[in-house]
């Protein structure tokens, strides 16, 4: 039974995964493509949601930490559907480079 739907970084999912029995392929996934710790993500999902921007959605948090964006360019593959300021960028730029 689904009792909560909820976009999960892969670190929240290896997280997750490593408390199953049953976790050969995935762990082994999760550990190669993770970049981050768990204590990181949440810091930087807390940061990025207290920005409080109605143009930076759930799925774009969980994306910002999976890829970990190195420069405006790959901020901008991320949001595909809206166009950041400048400023919003560096200010996402800015929560990740401090992970």
């Amino acid at each position: 039974m689904i009792h909560e739907q909820k976009q999960l970084s892969l670190v929240e999912v290896k997280n997750i995964v490593e408390k199953l029995e049953e976790k050969k392929d995935i762990s082994a996934y999760l550990k190669k493509f993770g970049k981050i710790n768990l204590k990181q993500a949440e810091k930087i999902r807390k940061e990025l949601e207290a920005l409080d921007n109605l143009k930076i959605k759930s799925e774009d948090i969980v994306k910002i930490i999976d890829l970990l964006p190195e420069d405006a360019s790959d901020v901008n593959k991320i949001f595909t559907d809206v166009n950041l300021t400048e400023d919003e960028i560096n200010k996402i730029l800015e929560i990740v480079k401090n992970k």
